[in-house]
């Protein structure tokens, strides 16, 4: 849980609050994330979210195009001794992430999420007056 906002350097690392590393432990997973932002994973949430991905049938084009968008992105990373860790070129271009900004990290139920600073801000604008008709719909499922 939590938002927190760090610089990425020039060699396209980032910081990764304390909080999160103990979520995450010394090995984690990042990988291509849903609306322009990059998705991080302890690895335990890893392997259940790929045991998932695996049973999906591969006759089924769009099946095939979700495995292919969340494991050709992943990659596999540990935190340096000052707690940074790399953003692989390919997962900064995705979501528009730019050497010497400003990113978001945000805490999301079992994964961290990386945005963009000012798509973050777009993104959460937009869609804060809609989470108050959501919630209400949610009331209807014992939410």
């Amino acid at each position: 849980m939590g938002e927190y906002t760090h610089a990425i350097d020039a060699k396209g690392r980032i910081i990764l609050p304390a909080d999160f590393r103990q979520e995450l432990g010394v090995s984690f997973i990042i990988t291509k994330g849903l609306d322009k932002c990059l998705f991080l994973y302890g690895q335990l949430a890893w392997d259940e979210l790929a045991a998932k991905l695996r049973a999906l049938p591969l006759v089924k084009p769009e099946a095939r195009a979700v495995v292919r968008f969340f494991f050709s992105g992943a990659r596999q990373l540990e935190c340096d001794k000052q707690g940074r860790f790399l953003v692989p070129a390919n997962l900064r271009n995705h979501a528009g992430i730019i050497l010497k900004q400003d990113v978001v990290l945000t805490g999301v139920d079992n994964r961290i999420e990386i945005w963009n600073k000012e798509q973050w801000a777009g993104y959460s604008g937009e869609v804060e007056p809609e989470v108050t008709a959501i919630a209400a719909t949610l009331a209807d499922l014992d939410i």
